[in-house]
């Protein structure tokens, strides 16, 4: 319970403004990290679903030569 004659942040962007530059900057990397890995799966799965299994082939190929290339 918030301490009498201090007010509740309204929402989290000024629960996150309230906080010291420290944890601020953790809370932001793991909120950045776990929306980057969101978008990453759904953008993923939805292009596996468009390509062909050829196209799909091509690709994997393509990434093997590059990666035993080097």
């Amino acid at each position: 319970m918030p301490k009498k004659g201090r007010k509740r942040p309204a929402d989290i962007i000024n629960t996150i403004r309230s906080m010291p530059d420290e944890e601020r900057a953790d809370v932001l990397a793991d909120v950045r990290k776990e929306a980057a890995q969101m978008l990453g799966q759904r953008g993923g799965r939805a292009r596996a679903k468009i390509l062909s299994a050829e196209r799909r082939k091509e690709i994997a190929e393509k990434a093997a030569a590059a990666r035993w290339k080097a």
